[in-house]
């Protein structure tokens, strides 16, 4: 069975890891690296994170962090359902400020890689949603940055049931006009 499905984003990987259930639930492998090594996904991730999101239309992004710091990211939702995006931003790629968006959830148990070189953000829509994920690097706030999540330059439709409800940080954060990204494209072809 194959676990892993190309995004039209170089780089991006929507990741369907096996569930074996019965009636107590289920368990999966939420990261393997031997069996990623199998597919050429190398990350070595170093922290994980999770936060909870109370209310439905809660939006965080789109984030990123720069070099040195630059983090690659495994994406999961480990309770409630959320709408996970990632948008290209390194320069001189062929799909540079396009995006990808994938509803995550616990219930379908998708993952999504998304590494160095992209903005990330998600909206919610269940309340108290979880979202889980691993970072190539450590939390370095001299790098971090975000670009806003509603730009009209990007065109995201998030799909939000009404206002999104958003930090101070992501409120203020930088138009894509005005971004310099620090992120280079390397083989692209």
């Amino acid at each position: 069975m194959n676990f892993i499905t190309l995004t039209k984003l170089q780089g991006v990987v929507l990741i369907n890891p096996p569930r074996f259930g019965d009636s107590r639930g289920f368990f999966s492998e939420s990261w393997n690296r031997q069996k990623m090594l199998a597919h050429d996904i190398d990350f070595d991730f170093v922290q994980d994170n999770h936060s909870v999101s109370a209310a439905v239309n809660t939006v965080r992004g789109l984030h990123y962090q720069s070099p040195p710091s630059a983090q690659a990211k495994l994406v999961r939702c480990g309770r409630g359902a959320l709408f996970d995006v990632a948008v290209d931003v390194r320069s001189g790629s062929p799909t540079f400020g396009q995006w990808v968006g994938y509803e995550l959830s616990a219930e379908n148990g998708l993952q999504l890689l998304i590494p160095e070189g992209f903005l990330h953000g998600f909206a919610t829509r269940m309340p108290d949603t979880e979202i889980i994920y691993k970072c190539s690097d450590y939390y370095a706030p001299d790098c971090d940055g975000a670009v806003r999540f509603d730009d009209p330059d990007l065109g995201i439709d998030w799909g939000l049931s009404g206002p999104a409800v958003l930090s101070e940080k992501d409120e203020k954060a930088q138009w894509m006009t005005n971004f310099e990204s620090p992120f280079v494209a390397q083989d692209v072809s």
